[in-house]
């Protein structure tokens, strides 16, 4: 049997060199195929949309989880090796570092060529803001921002679940955050349905967002950017977002790249304004968006051999 310490570790490998395959189904194409058939199924029948939404967050979660306990179980009665293969499948199915790299990169290079509608366009994947009028420094803005965040909801935080209750706890995880994408918008159609999503994934990522806002400092230190001031922004300005983990993360990596990040971003037309984040000490240009890269996979590896080697010496 191989532990659960070099599962996560050979999971982390997997997602370094290969992302998301498309060759394999993926965890969250199914959570988000399962709540949008929860969703008409719970809205016709609870009149009540905050407990249809609580129903709806609790079926969805409850059916990830034991659809994962089972997959293992199976498995693992085949043969302990096949239980094996199939729990590290499943933990680097929930890990999307590479992912988040590639996509981040799509932005990068048409940006650093000076293509800024493919920036645009590209850009457009990773957030949710109108992207169509952004200059260069705003389109290095959004991938920044996305980047940062990402790099809990994607990265750190699975493998903090993982550590915690193996795949079945990663894939939780997902669900989780998955169901906030689906369900945890603050408009008329959401804002009753998705509260119970929207809150839930707030208390999921309380701690891990936090965790991994304190590993940002030692990699800006360990990779020549400014860990002092990273430390300085991280004090004053991570309560300066609408959520209240996304802030922490993205305040530090904006004191460790020296630039200021929030401010006025438009949704379907209409803007939105954010306190800002950070000082402008240099402008928002394409390289950026590479040492916000680099600060997400080593923060990201440290999480993993942090994890690992706590589980290990527990264990022993």
């Amino acid at each position: 049997m191989i532990p659960l310490p070099l599962q996560i570790a050979l999971a982390v490998l997997l997602d370094m060199l290969l992302g998301d395959s498309h060759r394999l189904p993926h965890p969250v194409q199914g959570i988000g195929l399962l709540a949008q058939k929860v969703e008409p199924l719970l809205r016709s029948r609870v009149s009540n949309q905050y407990l249809a939404g609580v129903i709806a967050m609790l079926t969805v979660v409850s059916v990830t989880a034991l659809t994962g306990l089972i997959l293992l179980k199976t498995a693992d009665l085949l043969h302990p090796l096949a239980g094996d293969t199939v729990s590290i499948l499943l933990l680097y199915s929930c890990l999307a570092t590479r992912s988040l790299h590639d996509h981040a990169m799509e932005v990068y290079r048409p940006l650093s060529a000076g293509d800024l509608p493919t920036a645009r366009l590209n850009v457009s994947m990773l957030v949710g803001r109108d992207t169509l009028n952004l200059d260069e420094a705003e389109v290095t803005r959004a991938a920044v921002e996305s980047v940062a965040e990402n790099t809990v909801d994607g990265c750190t935080a699975p493998l903090l679940f993982a550590f915690m209750a193996g795949p079945v706890g990663a894939l939780a995880y997902k669900a989780v955050s998955t169901l906030d994408s689906t369900f945890g918008y603050r408009n008329e159609r959401y804002l009753q349905f998705g509260w119970a999503s929207a809150r839930l994934d707030d208390l999921a990522n309380l701690v891990p967002s936090r965790l991994t806002a304190l590993l940002v400092p030692p990699a800006a230190f360990l990779i020549g950017l400014d860990w002092k001031n990273a430390w300085i922004i991280f004090k004053r300005d991570r309560h300066n977002h609408p959520s209240p983990n996304g802030g922490q993360i993205e305040a530090v990596v904006a004191g460790a790249l020296r630039v200021r990040l929030g401010g006025i971003n438009s949704y379907f037309g209409k803007p939105s304004s954010r306190p800002f984040m950070g000082e402008s000490l240099q402008p928002l240009t394409s390289r950026q968006i590479l040492q916000a890269l680099h600060l997400m996979w080593l923060v990201y590896l440290l999480t993993a051999l942090i994890g690992v080697t706590a589980i290990f010496f527990l264990h022993k």
